[in-house]
């Protein structure tokens, strides 16, 4: 009997103990996840504080590009452009690093973000004298950063929001979108700028038999363009594959306002 008894006391404390670590690991997975909520919406919310700060600074089209770009190259010398798509969230200036990492976590002040910033490919000219040019921006939800390009891959989306602008310093282009694409991130017809330097026509090609949607109407005027085309590439990470990325093209057209 005493040791049926010694035994039954072993096992109800196995099961104390049992029952207390399954207790202490709910009660520290769930500070975990709070914590990483918590944490998440400091990520978003910086990223708004940001941007929210940064708008008063857009440059306006026009004869006003001047004075405005002079206060933003102010806050940061390496500011070369202002992309706006109409119709979705993205409204950043854009900024271009010594290499393709420097602005990955960095913000336009130049302080720690995780949302990093909007920024050139090292390999485009900063003045956006190239045939192709490619921004690159994480994906984030609530619209964030380059989030809004999965707004392209519906195809009802795509056909009814096709316009945007690119302010430079000295100029303006308006954007007209004519492909979106899920590319993986080793596709070098997207991820190779200097690829498109003499020729636009691979770039038109490779979009015709690739993308998700396509303006065959604006891809023909810009093919009509010749060699006076230019191509945008706005670019962020997807999640239907391993380093999926979802690309949007779009036509740089000089902006009537300059003339």
């Amino acid at each position: 009997m005493g040791c049926i008894n010694w035994q039954r006391k072993a096992l109800r404390a196995a099961d104390f103990l049992v029952s207390t670590v399954v207790v202490l690991f709910l009660v520290v997975a769930g500070a975990y996840s709070a914590y990483a909520l918590w944490d998440n919406s400091q990520v978003y919310a910086a990223a708004d504080n940001v941007q929210a700060e940064l708008l008063q600074f857009k440059p306006k089209a026009g004869a006003d590009n001047g004075a405005s770009f002079e206060e933003l190259l102010g806050i940061n010398p390496d500011v070369c452009a202002w992309v706006t798509l109409d119709n979705t969230a993205i409204d950043y200036p854009v900024v271009q690093g010594e290499d393709n990492f420097t602005y990955v976590n960095t913000d336009v002040y130049g302080d720690f973000s995780l949302a990093g910033s909007i920024f050139l490919d090292v390999n485009c000219d900063k003045n956006f004298t190239d045939p192709y040019s490619l921004l690159y921006g994480h994906h984030m939800e609530e619209s964030k950063m380059f989030g809004d390009l999965d707004l392209y891959k519906d195809a009802e989306f795509f056909a009814e929001n096709t316009t945007g602008e690119l302010i430079l310093p000295d100029r303006t282009y308006d954007l007209k979108t004519f492909a979106c694409l899920l590319v993986p991130a080793s596709e070098n017809a997207i991820f190779d700028p200097q690829r498109w330097d003499s020729d636009l026509q691979g770039l038109y090609t490779f979009a015709q038999e690739n993308a998700l949607n396509l303006n065959t109407e604006t891809l023909a005027a810009m093919k009509a363009a010749g060699d006076d085309a230019q191509v945008l590439a706005l670019s962020t990470c997807s999640t239907e594959f391993t380093d999926a990325r979802t690309i949007l093209l779009a036509w740089m057209i000089p902006s009537a306002s300059d003339s």
